[in-house]
């Protein structure tokens, strides 16, 4: 067998394992169960992965996810379950339409009119099909174990049957209607924006008070105010009690005298300002409902593109927002009613995130799904929103981390009709035909005169034959993406994809979308199937960079996933976003991470690279054991089997990677694999050797795929003719553990004890600098009470003395009388260590070396708690520098502990 090179290149086997992985079929849960790989009535384990936006590339956020739902779908394939990870991406409608144009202004100066509807929609095409193949090949290069013959896009033929079967179905039902609301509106892109497309930036404006007739109004937009003729105030608010709803007044505003009229309603904040507002219903949500709720009139202030209208006077119409605001104080303070302005008031601005443009509430004619009206449900009146609350109180949908449930039903308890109309070009066109006929029907409630909702594309009128035109507009993305779990599957067939893989497993993504997409899921999949569409919501955190700041362009700390796996490996990548990641908590990374990982990865290699130099070929599962140590690795190995697979089965992901790490590293590596240089029995070491590596192997390949895989065929196929794929390996079990190990806890309790003898050992030298080269002799004392471990010490005394404590002999006594003149370190309450001082050190330099580092040490301890105490240092200073301050003083603190301790002991 060749020998392994000392370190491991990604580069030379990452692209050469996946395509050996993907040729293999193994992906396919099918080819599985062909293949004898998984059993026909397997229990079936499916996510679909959360398709990413057809605009470009993937960033490290979208590797998060990678990481998460590979590192679950290879567990359960090797669990020996019917695994399916369904791939796809979406066509993010807005977001991909205000790309393609500004691509197209920047290199052509020409607008998506100039090229009419049919041509622009080639162009996006055209960049979405560039954009998923770039996708497709990171995804790849993530290690993703995706079932690529299943792949979905949401704006392909079989996603387009089930939008328009959904929505006919819904309209069919009354849940979806067309209907004049308040929507956000984009005045640059001319659409309305869902919520999810919302970004909010914090903005500090003058926050101005008008006299308003007898109350004092307080706002912060002031030209909004030409249609307000409604005061509200809270019922309770004593200070307005002399006045009754409804109650009338004149009032001296902007362009003349109005007559205004009081409301009283009781979500007024009474703290806020004066307790009375103007409402205007046509441009605030909240204005909006109490105007619903009170039959108030709308009146529009601002058109579509952001200019006031004529309602606002010959002096003001015309003008943009901010041209008109100046002139409106300015008039009412000439017309005394301006009261005070405060200067910095700071409010939250609503901004487009797919163009930038500034977030106008408007009323206007869209179509909306309205999850309050009641319908039908075997014999039970119910609606959207109560099946939404149902989904989690009693289907028994799952959230990890469990406080998200709390959020979850805030949100859906005071959820809106959701408006599911665009004014874009690009997605799902509306399933809406008009008879254009009906125009000269001016009588009558002809069918002609109906919207007409068909699955099927119409080409004339279904009732007259004549011309008909479909609704312009096209579908919220959210739309078909609430459809994602079974729409893949097949539906609105009753595929046997559907029946086997649905619900799916697990619906893994960021809590940052689980109002806009999780719920619209529930909401489609509870309606449409009557069934959840997954049991598990897990949600992971943001990636964020080493300070803690959100990665942005701006700030130059984004971290390109493209970029870094040439330069640290795919694997050293996964473990940095993995390890020290815990559900809905956001995550720490830089480069330095990565890199620590890429070192543990060539770790690992260089395990298997000893392992596989003194390789003796294992035969059965079973063999016998003589050795201490060997039943010793192999019980901490069993445990570590049944830890980490109780931890991935509770999606405690970190903790299990760093159990795995700490076994890897210490446990195996800087214990097991020295103390088989000194067995005796080299062919019973070197099988244990293999048989821990091979499960070690397998516990770690849905953590780091590559270099387990590389490992693994290096094992395996050197010496067998048919290739065996560590991925479709079964998961580690643990009664073959139970078939070797033969021998009492207390034989593998002793061993334990022998190495805390061996580091004792260690740290009294390192404590006191003695010299390695320094050979000294040991005596260990033992009370009575340990006397038992006396037969496992003569067995290992030959271990004691080699494994880098440098001894020249070892004295076991059982006697109660401490040795005189000695270093000493306990071992246990019952078991030290003693070295004689002879001419090891001198003791008056070192006690006069130790005396001036605890001297030090206290001063560093002062001077870092005084400037932890300051206000000035915590409230200025960034959080992460006060974060590493407080790191520094905990090590101070113990360092000076520990240097007490050896003054104590050389005393």
């Amino acid at each position: 067998m060749k020998e392994l090179p000392k370190t491991y290149s990604p580069e030379e086997h990452e692209d050469l394992i996946y395509q050996m992985w993907e040729e293999s079929g193994f992906f396919n849960p099918d080819v599985c169960v062909e293949k004898g790989v998984t059993e026909e009535d397997a229990q079936p384990f499916s996510i679909t992965l959360p398709p990413p936006n057809a605009t470009g590339t993937l960033h490290i956020g979208h590797s998060v996810m990678l990481a998460v739902e590979d590192l679950l779908i290879r567990y359960h394939r090797m669990r020996g379950e019917r695994t399916l990870w369904l791939p796809g991406t979406d066509h993010a409608a807005l977001a991909t339409q205000e790309k393609v144009e500004r691509i197209l202004w920047d290199t052509e100066q020409k607008t998506r009119h100039d090229l009419g509807r049919e041509s622009f929609l080639k162009r996006v095409d055209e960049f979405v099909d560039e954009s998923r193949n770039t996708m497709r090949r990171q995804m790849r290069k993530m290690g993703s174990s995706l079932d690529w013959s299943r792949e979905a896009f949401t704006l392909d033929a079989d996603r387009n049957l089930a939008v328009r079967t959904a929505f006919k179905k819904m309209f069919d039902e009354g849940i979806i209607y067309r209907g004049d609301r308040i929507v956000n509106w984009d005045p640059k892109m001319q659409t309305t924006v869902s919520d999810d497309e919302i970004e909010w930036k914090e903005e500090t404006v003058p926050f101005y008070y008008f006299q308003y007739g007898p109350f004092v109004i307080g706002t912060s937009r002031p030209e909004t105010k030409f249609g307000d003729k409604y005061v509200v105030v809270h019922p309770d608010d004593e200070r307005y009690a002399k006045y009754h709803d409804g109650q009338k007044f004149e009032a001296e505003w902007i362009n003349g005298t109005i007559t205004a009229i009081l409301i009283k309603d009781p979500i007024i904040d009474m703290s806020f300002g004066s307790g009375a507002m103007t409402i205007t219903p046509w441009h605030d949500p909240t204005d909006f409902d109490i105007a619903e709720r009170h039959h108030l009139d709308k009146e529009q202030i601002i058109d579509y593109d952001g200019h006031l209208l004529n309602i606002a006077g010959s002096a003001f119409k015309g003008l943009t927002i901010l041209e008109a605001r100046r002139k409106i104080v300015e008039k009412l303070r000439e017309k005394g009613l301006l009261v005070k302005t405060e200067d910095n008031y700071i409010h939250n601005v609503a901004i487009n995130s797919r163009g930038g443009g500034t977030i106008e509430p408007q009323i206007k004619r869209q179509w909306f799904i309205n999850v309050n009206k009641e319908f039908d449900r075997d014999g039970t009146q119910t609606s959207l929103k109560k099946l939404m609350q149902e989904a989690v109180r009693e289907k028994g949908i799952e959230f990890v981390p469990k406080r998200f449930e709390k959020t979850y039903f805030h949100w859906i308890d005071n959820l809106r009709d959701w408006c599911i109309s665009r004014q874009i070009w690009y997605g799902h066109q509306i399933p809406v035909y008009y008879c254009q006929n009906s125009k000269q029907q001016t009588t009558g409630d002809t069918p002609c005169q109906k919207p007409i909702v068909s699955i099927e594309g119409l080409h004339k009128c279904p009732h007259c034959g004549g011309k008909i035109e479909q609704d312009p507009d096209t579908l919220d993305t959210w739309f078909s993406a609430g459809l994602w779990t079974f729409s893949t599957l097949g539906w609105p067939d009753q595929t046997i994809n559907l029946k086997t893989f649905h619900p799916t497993s697990v619906m893994e993504t960021g809590y940052d979308i689980l109002f806009f997409w999780v719920a619209r899921m529930i909401l489609m999949s509870t309606y449409l199937l009557d069934e959840v569409p997954f049991k598990t919501v897990y949600l992971h955190g943001l990636v964020r960079d080493e300070q803690g700041r959100k990665m942005s362009k701006s700030l130059g700390n984004v971290l390109d996933p493209l970029d870094i796996i040439p330069k640290y490996g795919t694997d050293a990548i996964r473990l940095s976003l993995l390890i020290g990641s815990t559900p809905g908590n956001d995550v720490r990374l830089g480069e330095e991470k990565i890199a620590s990982y890429r070192n543990f990865t060539n770790k690992l290699w260089n395990i298997a690279r000893f392992a596989l130099q003194n390789k003796s070929q294992i035969t059965n599962d079973t063999f016998q054991i003589t050795s201490d140590s060997g039943r010793w690795i192999l019980s901490q190995m069993a445990l570590l089997i049944d830890e980490v697979t109780h931890d991935l089965d509770k999606y405690q992901f970190s903790q299990a990677g760093e159990k795995l790490r700490d076994f890897t590293w210490n446990t195996f590596a800087d214990w097991y694999l020295e103390i088989s240089k000194f067995e005796e029995n080299k062919k019973e070491t070197n099988n244990i050797l293999m048989f821990v590596l091979e499960d070690l192997l397998k516990l770690w390949h849905p953590f780091m795929p590559f270099v387990t895989e590389t490992i693994w065929q290096e094992i395996t196929n050197s010496t067998e003719k048919t290739p065996r794929m560590l991925m479709i390996e079964k998961w580690p079990a643990l009664k073959k553990y139970q078939d070797v190990l033969s021998a009492s806890d207390k034989d593998t309790a002793d061993f334990s004890t022998i190495l805390q003898i061996v580091q004792a050992i260690r740290n009294l030298r390192s404590a006191n600098r003695i010299e390695p080269k320094n050979k000294l002799p040991a005596i260990l004392t033992i009370s009575k009470e340990s006397k038992s471990l006396l037969g496992s010490l003569e067995k290992n005394k030959h271990l004691i003395l080699k494994l880098r404590t440098n001894l020249s002999e070892l004295e076991i006594q059982t006697t109660e009388k401490i040795p005189e003149n000695c270093l000493s370190q306990a071992v246990t309450a019952n078991i030290s260590v003693f070295i004689p001082r002879g001419s090891t050190i001198d003791i008056e330099q070192e006690h006069e070396r130790l005396v001036k580092e605890e001297t030090n040490i206290k001063k560093l301890i002062q001077s870092t708690t005084d400037l932890l105490s300051n206000p000035g240092y915590r409230n200025n200073a960034p959080a992460h520098i006060v974060q590493k301050t407080e790191k520094l003083l905990i090590g101070y603190q113990k360092k000076l502990t520990e240097v007490q301790k050896h003054l104590h002991s050389i005393v």
